[in-house]
């Protein structure tokens, strides 16, 4: 008779936290029931007010993000001798290694636009603009900036993020954590109608920082910013009594959830959306009604002309959200990757943002709101001085510019230099690790102590890089 196998028991397997809740009379149950009891239902507050790590120079940042990069050298930065020397080759010495599309690359092509100084700072803009050479003096203007990728997906993720390869928190999402919120009503960080094209929801996300850090996306590309509405909140006429009992239970589901198997961050986030999304029906309906604003307030960033409408509409959103306590608000406006049709394509969006921009810094001074905001217009990278086709540039991230405004920053500054034809940032030159270094630093946080533990390391959002611009501090 052939022998059967030998039946053996089956053991429990105990996980390390099983194991330290069971020894020593439940010792570990006992820590973590104090721990979630301090917290409070086991769930704390992420967004909650926290302190910063030394005085703050502003409370906040409004970023106006033009997709797909804007043209430094028929904006801002102003090369006579790209003019002069229009139809002829590039310098071999000035060619760089890398290009996006090397074979498309003409000659040397000098900016349809006038320029000209404007304040008492004599900052140079083109004749695109016409109301925001008003706020010449209040700018702080970087023009050598540079970044390392060459590409839209890349170049947009290390703008929103710190890196172009990896999945990483976004710079709103850090900033909300190193500082919660000043209104446990609002979000932390909301962006508007943001183009996914690029980088996608990463360049809002939280990636392994706890999701309540993320950003809200409020509209997409696409959407007029007039019929954008905060997702998932009702319309406020739901039974308040019945929706704060529904949370309750889930909460209460949460804390017993904790106490047996340990804290769960995904769940607690998921619980705190619940919980600002009650809170949101009572204040987003009418932090969205721009009806109530006055006429002049209207016309002041452009809502009567449909050519600026839109724009506008976002930037009055971001004053809205600014004078709430929302720490990180993003405004969007894509089109600018001027391959072809750059004479057409940038005089119609630099006519959608000019007086929308002018209007949102004239209202930030106005509401007393300017020394403690940060504003700062850009996009991911700017574009070459060589033609491309018959009329477009194409993507640089060698040298472009960048512009701040508010507080903490040196107004009426024009900071670094590209070289004559704009190509290189060659002066004073500025990464985008030594930017987000600078606004951290302006939000009263050092980058290099603001740090998230994943994955058995410290990370950051300027990585092991980043040094604090102090030549545009004030």
């Amino acid at each position: 008779m052939k022998p059967q196998p030998r039946s053996i028991p089956c053991q429990p397997v105990w996980s390390r936290r099983d194991l330290l809740s069971g020894m020593g009379a439940g010792f570990g149950s006992l820590a973590l029931s104090a721990m979630l009891a301090e917290k409070g239902s086991g769930s704390e507050a992420p967004l909650a007010p926290k302190e910063s790590h030394f005085t703050p120079r502003v409370k906040r940042v409004i970023i106006l993000f033009m997709f797909g990069g804007p043209s430094h050298l028929d904006t801002f930065d102003y090369k006579p001798f790209l003019t002069r020397d229009s139809g002829k080759p590039l310098p071999a010495e000035s060619r760089p290694r890398v290009v996006s599309f090397p074979n498309r690359m003409g000659n040397l092509v000098g900016t349809p636009f006038d320029f000209k100084r404007h304040g008492q700072s004599g900052i140079w803009m083109s004749s695109l603009f016409s109301e925001l050479p008003r706020h010449a003096d209040d700018l702080c203007m970087i023009n050598s900036m540079y970044c390392s990728n060459s590409r839209h997906g890349g170049a947009v993720l290390e703008w929103h993020t710190g890196t172009d390869t990896f999945v990483r928190p976004s710079m709103g999402s850090w900033i909300a954590y190193g500082l919660g919120t000043e209104n446990q009503n609002f979000p932390g960080y909301v962006t508007i109608c943001q183009d996914l094209s690029q980088g996608g929801a990463n360049n809002f996300g939280s990636a392994f920082l706890p999701a309540a850090y993320q950003g809200t996306p409020l509209g997409y590309y696409g959407l007029k910013p007039q019929e954008a509405q905060i997702p998932f909140i009702g319309d406020g006429k739901a039974r308040r009594d019945l929706q704060r009992m529904e949370i309750e239970l889930i909460a209460a589901m949460d804390h017993r959830q904790a106490l047996t198997r340990g804290p769960d961050s995904d769940l607690d986030a998921r619980i705190a959306s619940f919980e600002l999304a009650y809170r949101l029906q009572t204040e987003a309906p009418e932090m969205q009604d721009l009806t109530k604003e006055s006429k002049a307030t209207h016309a002041l960033y452009g809502l009567e002309d449909p050519a600026t409408a839109e724009f506008g509409t976002q930037c009055l959103l971001a004053r809205r959200f600014a004078e709430r306590g929302v720490r990180f608000v993003q405004c969007n406006l894509s089109g600018w990757d001027a391959h072809s049709r750059l004479k057409e394509d940038h005089t119609h969006l630099t006519h959608a943002i000019d007086k929308p921009i002018a209007g949102l810094l004239t209202d930030l001074k106005q509401r007393g709101l300017w020394d403690d905001t940060l504003v700062i217009w850009g996009g991911e990278f700017g574009r070459t001085p060589t033609c491309e086709g018959a009329d477009g540039r194409d993507h640089n991230p060698h040298g472009y510019t960048m512009w701040l405004a508010g507080g903490g920053v040196k107004a009426g500054l024009t900071g670094g230099k590209t070289d004559d034809y704009g190509y290189f940032a060659t002066e004073d030159k500025v990464h985008v690790h030594d930017l987000h270094a600078t606004i951290l630093h302006l939000l009263g946080l050092d980058h290099k102590r603001l740090t998230y533990r994943y994955a058995g390391r410290d990370f950051r959002l300027t990585d092991v890089h980043g040094e604090i611009v102090d030549g545009i501090l004030a």
